[in-house]
């Protein structure tokens, strides 16, 4: 794995954690009963991006590592994947 490839595997990890992460503990305006005019009932209260942001940083940068591990360590290489997929 090269610099490149760490950093688009890094960005990927990333924005898939954090959607994962989006609708835990989302209260919608109409649950919390105060819905702001002009937005949809099922818009989100409080969204929290900023600690979910953060906590998406924290669980990619771990599964980033581990992946990293394996790749660069030669645990699974491209000769396993073609052996298993190909």
């Amino acid at each position: 794995m090269n610099l490149t490839g760490g950093i688009v595997l890094y960005a990927v990890l990333w924005f898939l954690v954090l959607f994962v992460l989006l609708p835990i503990g989302q209260k919608s305006q109409a649950d919390v009963g105060e819905v702001t005019p002009g937005t949809p009932a099922g818009a989100p209260h409080e969204p929290q991006i900023r600690k979910k942001s953060w906590w998406a940083t924290a669980i990619t940068t771990v599964l980033w590592g581990i992946i990293a591990w394996i790749i660069l360590g030669g645990i699974i290489t491209r000769a396993d994947l073609n052996a298993i997929f190909g």
